[in-house]
């Protein structure tokens, strides 16, 4: 399997699993944190794939980065939390990151 699809699917799980983390109130709702288990279990499964193919610093990059994103969303439009200008450009720096790590530097499989 492309280890790019590996990794997108890796972040789907991750942020699944950083949601249902939220959800689960400390691990007291029984079926969220089922999703904790599932959602991390699924993740670093489908991380394994993609570190066969691509370098590790490239892949736990993208990785945390994306979901980080991800979840600042989630947290923003699911759960009413707030954003201000620094998060915002703490959050563009992020994937300014991700960017120079999978386009402009050599560390990437290209």
């Amino acid at each position: 399997m492309n280890p790019y699809v590996m990794l997108g699917m890796a972040i789907l799980a991750e942020v699944i699993g950083t949601t249902a983390l939220k959800l689960s109130q400390g691990f007291s709702r029984p079926l969220p944190s089922l999703g904790v288990l599932v959602g991390y279990g699924t993740a670093f499964y489908c991380l394994s794939f993609a570190l066969e193919d691509l370098p590790v610093g490239v892949v736990y990059g993208t990785w945390a980065a994306i979901g980080i994103i991800a979840i600042a969303a989630i947290g923003v439009v699911a759960f009413g939390e707030s954003v201000d200008v620094a998060g915002i450009v703490g959050l563009g720096l992020i994937v300014v990151g991700v960017y120079c790590l999978n386009v402009v530097s050599g560390m990437s499989a290209h």
